[in-house]
């Protein structure tokens, strides 16, 4: 298994998709540990990070196992569609993350806060995984540290290189076209030449063209409103 090129390949994937949704757990961590002083701060980061792997490489564990049954891993795979768009459009969900008082409160505030918005996540790697649980652990052993600590820095150059958004929801499309291809289901009513490869790369074709003019459209409001402002 170790020594399979598919192996590696599936697990460098997992690696690359916690490090795409890394920007949310930035702010999260930011906000749930700001009042406290930097020792407890620390300390929430670190003890907030173990217990939110725990119960996030447990819902992955699951996630893996359902998507066994019939048409479960095809509609994962179209809601990881609605993910990369979403990542496209940069948009954020931190509203309603109060920071902690207590070392205890910002600790149960960064596994709350990470369970609910780590869905992306899990839905993505188990995909990815295909079933091999050896690899969903594995990867989120290795990615899960990096997001943590370095979360920061990798949320500031994806807001310098725009190109590394577009890399990663291209990698979520992929695994998201992948999954519904591996859907049993899906599968023996798809059985066109190549389609097992085709319809994961349309998908990326898809979400990046939706993404591109989702953004153009925004940035043609934001301007339109900048321009022509509202009398008070």
């Amino acid at each position: 298994m170790f020594f399979e090129p598919e192996f590696w390949m599936a697990l460098l994937t997992i690696i690359a998709i916690d490090l795409v949704l890394a920007g949310d757990n930035a702010v999260v961590i930011a906000l749930a540990s700001r009042n406290l002083p930097l020792e407890q701060r620390n300390k929430a980061i670190l003890w907030g990070t173990f217990g939110a792997v725990i119960i996030r490489i447990i819902l992955t564990l699951v996630a893996v196992w359902l998507m066994k049954v019939p048409l479960l891993q095809a509609i994962g795979g179209l809601l990881l569609i609605y993910v990369a768009i979403k990542l496209m459009k940069n948009e954020e969900e931190t509203e309603g993350i109060v920071a902690g008082m207590t070392l205890r409160q910002a600790v149960q505030t960064i596994i709350v806060a990470d369970l609910i918005m780590g869905l992306d996540n899990v839905l993505a790697i188990a995909g990815a995984a295909h079933g091999n649980m050896v690899l969903v652990v594995l990867g989120l052993a290795i990615s899960v540290p990096i997001v943590v600590w370095g979360s920061k820095w990798i949320s500031s150059l994806m807001n310098r290189f725009p190109i590394i958004v577009t890399v990663g929801a291209g990698i979520l499309a992929y695994t998201a076209g992948t999954m519904v291809m591996h859907d049993k289901l899906v599968n023996s009513y798809i059985t066109f030449p190549g389609a097992s490869w085709i319809v994961p790369i349309v998908t990326v074709v898809l979400v990046i063209s939706i993404g591109t003019l989702l953004n153009k459209k925004a940035k043609t409001t934001i301007q339109h409103d900048q321009n022509n402002p509202k009398a008070v």
